[in-house]
């Protein structure tokens, strides 16, 4: 199992019960009762969505909420909801350089 310190560009994490308690948590997330609460009413309104998903197990793989600066990946597994916030390097500016025209001169 891959340590939730080591992915790249996280920033924090949270690992919830079924039922929304924090078991582990660190960095900008942690003790975050108040991001724990909000993940956990969503994930029980994926089950509301489409009334036809199993068990929460099956309900979804993966939630990812994305702001400019940074996301939040949300995962079940194990009977556990998965929290991690990761910042998102800004994409690079591309300038569009418009081409200039020669101008002939006749000497």
């Amino acid at each position: 199992m891959l340590s939730m310190e080591r992915i790249p560009d996280q920033v924090g994490y949270l690992v919830l019960t079924e039922d929304g308690a924090v078991l582990s948590s660190d960095g900008e997330l942690e003790n975050d009762e108040r991001i724990a609460n909000v993940v956990s009413g969503l994930v029980r309104m994926t089950d509301k969505i489409d009334p036809n998903t199993p068990a929460l197990n099956d309900s979804f793989n993966k939630i990812s909420i994305t702001y400019p600066d940074h996301c939040y990946v949300i995962c079940l597994s194990n009977k556990k909801i998965h929290v991690l916030k990761k910042t998102l390097k800004a994409a690079p500016i591309i300038q569009q350089v418009e081409p200039i025209e020669e101008q002939l001169v006749d000497p």
